[in-house]
């Protein structure tokens, strides 16, 4: 019941973040894309300040992620497998989405749009759970 509720409160840190993301992470680009019009004002924004706040964010995903993976699988080793992966996707993710940003989105609007998602989301926690779960599984077996 412990693991469920912590697995929970996890959950919630996440919402958190989404939820108050406007008002605790410096992000000008959060208005451009909820407008989904192609044909938005580039805002003007600081460089430091904006690769600080996602910065943050990602910190804050990745905890509450890991945070969730520990309390349902229980499993130390598969929690610091989570956090190599979080990490290599951002590593990979961040400079992509950066640059997108750099060239103005010229690269392309729904490309920069689903890149960033990688940067703002947990979403690298959504693939490795199911993974997680097949591996406890094949594990049973």
């Amino acid at each position: 019941m412990l693991r469920w509720f912590l697995v929970l409160l996890g959950i919630l840190g996440l919402i958190g973040i989404r939820g108050l993301e406007d008002k605790i992470f410096y992000d000008p680009f959060l208005q451009f894309f909820k407008s989904a019009d192609q044909t938005a004002v580039f805002p003007n924004f600081i460089w430091g300040k904006l690769i600080l706040g996602y910065l943050l964010r990602f910190a804050l995903n990745t905890f509450f992620s890991l945070w969730i993976i520990q309390f349902l699988f229980e499993n130390k080793e598969w929690t610091r497998q989570a956090l190599i992966l979080i990490l290599l996707v951002f590593v990979i993710v961040f400079p992509i989405y950066l640059y997108c940003i750099y060239d103005k989105f010229q690269f392309g609007y729904l490309f920069s749009f689903y890149v960033r998602r990688f940067v703002i989301q947990p979403l690298t926690v959504i693939l490795i759970i199911p993974i997680f779960y097949y591996r406890k599984k094949v594990l049973q077996d």
